[in-house]
């Protein structure tokens, strides 16, 4: 079953590089008492991942936060590692938070998973962003396959 608006989001363990290497950061430690804006994407280095999604939140990071988000977190079925590269590579720290959903179960536990085995990609997650204010799913914004419109950061924050 997919997740809908007035969800709690579920329970699950992402990673996140660190200076000291990959950690795990859970789902209530992260959304718990927070206002987030998340978003996922089918991968990272992919090319309307790397040329639009992820660099829309980048560029309108300040606006956001001016909007009462307190943190704009990007995710993918990618290992710890690829998230920090692609982290790098993309000018994010500071604007984007990049946690690894490696195994996919975030994004199954959501109703959100993509079969990408047709293309070489194996299990992946949707493209979709969403809003969580402490806990619970507020707005959610669900990509049709090989689409790019409603999960923008434009799209996004006209909503807020």
């Amino acid at each position: 079953m997919t997740i809908a608006v007035g969800d709690k989001i579920p329970e699950a363990t992402l990673m996140e590089m660190t200076g000291e290497g990959p950690k795990p950061r859970t789902t209530g430690n992260i959304f718990d008492g927070r206002k987030i804006a998340l978003f996922s994407v089918p991968g990272a280095f992919t090319p309307t991942c790397s040329a639009k999604h992820l660099p829309g939140f980048i560029e309108l990071a300040g606006s956001f936060k001016a909007q009462g988000i307190d943190e704009i977190i990007c995710i993918a079925v990618n290992d710890a590692f690829v998230m920090g590269a692609w982290s790098k590579a993309q000018n994010a720290n500071g604007k984007v938070r990049m946690l690894a959903d490696g195994n996919g179960d975030f994004s199954k536990a959501l109703g959100l998973e993509l079969d990408g085995r047709a293309y070489g990609m194996g299990l992946r997650g949707q493209r979709f962003s969403m809003i969580i204010d402490d806990g619970v799913v507020t707005t959610l914004n669900v990509e049709g396959p090989g689409e790019f419109h409603i999960s923008s950061a434009d799209h996004m924050l006209a909503q807020l």
